[in-house]
């Protein structure tokens, strides 16, 4: 199981999972398009490169998907392929991440629930028997 989504009032949770942290990581992207679109829909025609340092894990999934929010909210694009590395870099963490996907199409992509930002409220990463990162999405 890549994600699944649990109930929150006025909106959308999930949990991420992934043998590795960048896995985890990978499926908390695909998720947050899933609340978007059908992210089966979406076809690998644009590819973006993106750096992201944070001081720690908690940050670098809030900027990760808020990275990705504003791709989204700024070029129209939507998304359903990431590859994913974490590194350390002194005190801090690094995400290089190339993603895959194309414009929004109304014709094409079903249009879901609009997301406005991901949020600190009840993030979680865990490791146990892989990983898995829990997510709030104001929506």
């Amino acid at each position: 199981m890549k994600y699944e989504f649990f109930d929150v009032t006025a909106d959308v949770g999930y949990k991420a999972y992934g043998k590795t942290l960048e896995e985890s990581f990978e499926n908390a992207a695909l998720a947050l398009f899933e609340v978007m679109t059908d992210t089966n829909t979406i076809k690998s025609t644009v590819e973006k490169k993106i750096i992201i340092e944070s001081e720690d894990l908690f940050a670098l999934l809030y900027d990760w998907l808020s990275e990705l929010i504003f791709l989204h909210d700024s070029e129209c694009l939507v998304f359903s392929e990431f590859k994913v590395k974490i590194t350390r870099r002194k005190n801090n963490y690094v995400l290089n991440a190339l993603v895959y996907g194309e414009a929004f199409d109304p014709a094409i992509h079903e249009s879901r629930e609009d997301v406005k930002a991901a949020t600190y409220h009840l993030m979680d990463i865990k490791e146990e028997n892989g990983y898995m990162v829990q997510v709030i999405l104001d929506t």
